[in-house]
């Protein structure tokens, strides 16, 4: 017997003993059933039947049902190369179909976030608009000016104010070196300013508040913190002493210096901080601003002269803004001199401050009252 003749017939016996073991665990059981049970079994008589068949090493694996099937038929077995190529395109195209892998979700982008300010100047500060417009006092001519070291002084006096005695600028206070230097008073407290949407207060007069959130108490606060950062010691003195009296405000504020003066005679120099107010004819507030640095009110020095000693007074007034101007040329207005004393009588360097108007907002005035302290301190520090 040769070998091929012996691994037929190998291969016959042990597929028959595999459908016997199915026919008689499942006599009932259709010849596909029998056929799934002889897959089931072990694996051995399915290789060697796969090998007599011609299919052991295919690529496409068929049943043994399926290739008895086919070598039944030499036709359907001679296409069975196409109809594997056939099914391999079909998966192919499947897996085509298959919708594309959605993309990754893109995180939106975080929000900008708002820039911190490095400059001690503007730290804080947001300068939102609120609405009012704008303008520059700048003086274009001498013309009813006195000019002193590039100070415009506006005399509107029966005193001469003299050019020359003012240019040496050697004003005579000098802080102490014990004890409070600086007293910030407000004789019109209440003085408020335009305020952006939002920043609304509740009013007491035309652009007057007790809110000290909004009104000129809170410039005083800044004030007093750019020269206590300087060394300087300040006492802020925060009562509204035009309330409920606008008109005693003057003499509400004197009495408070003198008290001052008697419980801390180290005090020097005093500051009346006030607001101004620039209206059209029709009454509708304008702000002011400095030209090189818009997002600052200007500030001016308001200096009477009904007392003996009021040249000294102007001196440092002169002095101080002199400094500025050096930085901010247009941030200082002309100092104004009228014939009052407006308390400035109590030490030789008292000045009135008017820091912004009416029109301006908070932030403007507070970046103004900054620039101002600056220059004030350095000056009297050098000095």
């Amino acid at each position: 017997m040769n070998k091929k003749l012996a691994r037929r017939i190998l291969a016959l016996a042990l597929s028959g003993m595999t459908l016997w073991a199915a026919v008689v665990t499942a006599s009932s059981e259709t010849l596909d059933a029998a056929m799934a049970a002889m897959k089931e079994s072990t694996s051995l008589p399915r290789q060697l039947l796969r090998w007599e068949l011609g299919d052991l090493f295919s690529d496409s694996p068929l049943s043994p049902v399926t290739l008895l099937t086919l070598r039944q038929s030499p036709l359907l077995m001679a296409q069975r190369s196409g109809i594997a190529a056939l099914r391999a395109q079909a998966t192919k195209e499947t897996e085509n179909d298959s919708p594309p892998p959605a993309p990754p979700e893109e995180t939106p982008p975080a929000p900008a976030a708002t820039p911190v300010s490095t400059d001690p100047l503007t730290e804080g500060l947001q300068f939102l608009d609120n609405g009012v417009p704008s303008q520059t006092v700048h003086p274009t001519s001498e013309s009813g000016y006195t000019v002193v070291n590039g100070v415009y002084i506006k005399n509107t006096s029966s005193h001469t104010v003299d050019a020359e005695a003012l240019s040496a600028m050697d004003f005579s206070a000098r802080p102490s070196t014990e004890g409070p230097q600086v007293l910030i008073i407000h004789s019109h407290g209440s003085e408020s300013y335009s305020m952006p949407p939002g920043e609304e207060y509740v009013a007491t007069g035309n652009y007057r508040t007790d809110d000290d959130r909004c009104n000129v108490l809170r410039v005083g606060d800044e004030v007093a913190a750019v020269l206590s950062s300087y060394g300087l010691s300040v006492l802020h003195d925060r009562t509204l002493h035009d309330v409920p009296s606008y008109n005693d405000s003057y003499s509400n504020s004197l009495a408070a210096m003198e008290t001052y003066m008697a419980n801390y005679p180290s005090l020097t120099f005093i500051l009346d901080i006030h607001r101004d107010a620039i209206s059209d004819a029709d009454g509708n507030q304008y702000k002011i601003i400095s030209e090189e640095e818009p997002r600052a009110a200007q500030v001016s020095f308001v200096m009477g002269n009904a007392y003996d000693g009021w040249q000294d007074n102007l001196k440092l007034a002169v002095a101080v803004q002199s400094r500025i101007t050096e930085s901010y040329p247009t941030l200082m207005r002309p100092i104004t001199v009228r014939g009052y004393r407006y308390n400035q009588h109590i030490t030789p360097g008292s000045m009135l401050v008017e820091i912004g108007a009416a029109g301006n907002s908070m932030d403007e005035s507070l970046l103004a009252a900054r620039i101002f302290a600056k220059g004030l301190a350095e000056t009297i520090l050098e000095k």
